[in-house]
């Protein structure tokens, strides 16, 4: 494995929780959301956040 500065350490930390915070606004928007395509629009952002979340991490493994 790689090696990792401790600032790409910390910029990638600072990514994965914004991420994480966007995958449960989003989430909680779609909840609310009583318009299907409103929904569906959140949902689907909600999980390209997780996923992008998710690659993130891999960088951590």
């Amino acid at each position: 494995m790689t090696e990792i500065s401790e600032l790409d350490l910390q910029n990638l930390r600072h990514l994965i929780g914004g991420y994480s915070t966007t995958h449960c606004k989003m989430t909680d928007y779609a909840n609310q959301a009583t318009d299907q395509s409103v929904k569906q629009f959140f949902q689907k952002s909600a999980q390209s956040a997780m996923e992008t979340k998710q690659q993130l991490m891999k960088f951590l493994q």
